[in-house]
C-alpha cells in the first residue's frame, strides 16, 4: 500500500472507527463494510469532511454472494467416459425449471450494494459495501439523498438483483419489462429465463408464453494439437 493509500485508510479508520465492519485494501484500492443502519450517515460525512470530498458516486451495482467459490468447471476426476467436466452442477448454469441446489450456507448474507465514489479534490477513490440483512427480503438505504447519480443506479440494482432501496424516489424497473418474472442477476435465475414474449399480430399485443428453449449444457471445447486440427498446409509439411 503506497503512503498516500495508507494514510487514507488510517484516516478512515479513525474517523469512523466501529461503524467500518470490515476494512479491504486489495489491488492498490480499498473497500469498507457498512451496516444499512450506518450508511446515510458515513456517506453524508464521506462527502462534506474536507479530509475524505467524495463529492462523487461514480457506479453502484448488486452484488449475489451465493455462489461464490463454486466452479463446477474445473475437476482432476475422471468418469468412465474420461474427464466430464460440469458433470455435477454446482450453480445455475446447468439447472432448469424444478431444479434446486442445496444450500451452501444459510446464514452468510446473500446479497450486497456496493459503491465506487470519487473524491477530485483529494485525489481518492473508495468503495462501500453494504450487505442486506435479510436474504429473502434485501433491503438497504438508498444514497440518492447524499449522491443524486446514485438513482438510475439504484434502480438497476433493484432490476437485475431484486434489492430494495428504502427512500428511493421512484423504485421501479429499469432495464426489462413491467410484467418480467424475477431478477436476471441473481444466481439462481434460470439461464433460459422463465418465459418469452412475442408481438402477436392477430391480438394486436405482447404476450408472454413459456420458454420454448431447449435447456442444454454448453461445454467448453478443447483444442487438440494432433493431425485431426492441422491444416492442409501444416499437415504437408509435417510429413
Amino acid at each position: 500500500m503506497s503512503d498516500s493509500l495508507q494514510q487514507h485508510a488510517e484516516a478512515l479508520q479513525n474517523y469512523f472507527g466501529d461503524k467500518i465492519q470490515n476494512f479491504i485494501h486489495e489491488y492498490d484500492e480499498v473497500t469498507i463494510d457498512i451496516a444499512p443502519a450506518d450508511l446515510i450517515e458515513v456517506s453524508m460525512a464521506l462527502r462534506d469532511e474536507p479530509n475524505f470530498a467524495y463529492e462523487q458516486l461514480m457506479d453502484l451495482c448488486g452484488v449475489d454472494y451465493s455462489q461464490l467459490g463454486q466452479v463446477e468447471w474445473q475437476t482432476d476426476k475422471s468418469s468412465s467416459t474420461g474427464f466430464s467436466r460440469g458433470v455435477d452442477p454446482t450453480t445455475m448454469g446447468h439447472l432448469v425449471f424444478g431444479d434446486e441446489l442445496e444450500a451452501q450456507d444459510t446464514e452468510a448474507l446473500r446479497f450486497a450494494s456496493v459503491m465506487h465514489l470519487i473524491s477530485y479534490s483529494n485525489n481518492c477513490r473508495l468503495r462501500i459495501r453494504v450487505f442486506a440483512e435479510n436474504n429473502d427480503f434485501p433491503v438497504v438505504p438508498s444514497v440518492t439523498g447524499v449522491w443524486s447519480s446514485a438513482d438510475w443506479y439504484e434502480r438497476e440494482s433493484f432490476d437485475l438483483f431484486g434489492i430494495l432501496y428504502s427512500d428511493h424516489p421512484d423504485l421501479r424497473r429499469i432495464l426489462t419489462d413491467y410484467g418480467f418474472v424475477g431478477h436476471p442477476f441473481r444466481k439462481d435465475f434460470p439461464l433460459i429465463g422463465n418465459v418469452e414474449m412475442r408481438y402477436d399480430p392477430e391480438q394486436k399485443r405482447v404476450i408472454y408464453e413459456p420458454v420454448s428453449i431447449d435447456p442444454r449444457v454448453l461445454v467448453p471445447r478443447v483444442k487438440r494439437e494432433d493431425h485431426r486440427y492441422l491444416s492442409d498446409d501444416q499437415q504437408e509439411a509435417a510429413e
